[in-house]
């Protein structure tokens, strides 16, 4: 019973450090750099994301960003209005569409070389293949260190952190599992059960809203773990200036009608020949 309750317990801690690494260090900071902090801080929460098998940060963000640009329309990498499965395995390509070049959209985090080694020059493929090693080579070595207890938990943890938000792109982006707070183009919806499981992530109309928010949570029922995290940092100087609009908008506060958008058999073929465009050079 001590065993489980010990793996139980490492696993929910290495979960932790993999979602608010994905939630805070490639989402909101680096996809859109709603705070700063200093290298040490940003790499803590990065590589919690990167050994929980997210792929290159510079990839992660790109993806992320055109998924704004495009947010449920054909060209959107991860619209559930493409298939439930296309948006869960958005990345069964292997390579950047034109519309998605880290050259045009991430120059700010090609800028730093830990991030372009990780992205071996666009070649996803690589680069995903080095992920999956390093993330790998990660739990040999808590083995070594630590035992099949530690090792087993988080890699638990990992795969978990992993799925967790993939499952939120097509939860938050369906009408029928949430609702609005702000009256906006795409189908992001705010859903309470991913907001937990995603330490803030779910509220994700409000993010829609406002992108370049750290705080997501705008109601007082809608608590948002990973902006109170990045709060409490910078009371100890951990992390700098803090974007956080969300936090004193008013606007468009009452229920709004839900608009789904449903591509025409015309965007469809367009997206098709889009998927079907040779990889960045």
């Amino acid at each position: 019973m001590d065993s489980i309750l010990l793996f139980a317990g490492l696993t929910f801690v290495f979960y932790l450090w993999h979602m608010f690494g994905v939630t805070i260090g490639l989402h909101r900071l680096l996809s859109h750099r709603a705070f700063t902090c200093p290298k040490a801080v940003e790499y803590f929460f990065v590589f919690g994301a990167y050994f929980a098998f997210h792929g290159s940060p510079i990839w992660w963000a790109t993806i992320h960003r055109a998924h704004h640009r495009y947010s449920d329309l054909p060209l959107d990498p991860h619209t559930p209005n493409n298939g439930i499965f296309s948006a869960y395995a958005f990345y069964r390509e292997w390579h950047y569409p034109e519309h998605i070049n880290p050259r045009v959209q991430s120059k700010d985090l090609l800028k730093d070389p830990l991030y372009r080694l990780l992205e071996s020059g666009a070649d996803w493929k690589l680069g995903y293949t080095i992920n999956v090693v390093s993330s790998l080579l990660f739990r040999v070595i808590l083995l070594v260190a630590f035992g099949p207890v530690v090792a087993g938990a988080s890699l638990l943890a990992g795969i978990l952190a992993l799925n967790a938000p993939l499952i939120l792109n097509i939860i938050c982006h369906m009408p029928q599992w949430g609702y609005k707070n702000f009256k906006i183009k795409d189908d992001s919806m705010n859903n309470w059960l991913m907001a937990l499981i995603c330490v803030g992530d779910g509220w994700h109309n409000n993010h829609h809203a406002v992108p370049g928010s750290s705080n997501m949570g705008l109601k007082p029922w809608e608590i948002d773990p990973s902006y109170l995290l990045l709060k409490a940092l910078q009371s100890v100087g951990l992390v700098g200036t803090i974007n956080e609009t969300l936090a004193n908008e008013n606007a468009h506060l009452a229920p709004v009608p839900v608009t789904v958008y449903r591509p025409t058999l015309k965007a469809h073929r367009k997206h098709k020949r889009d998927r079907e465009m040779t990889s960045v050079r």
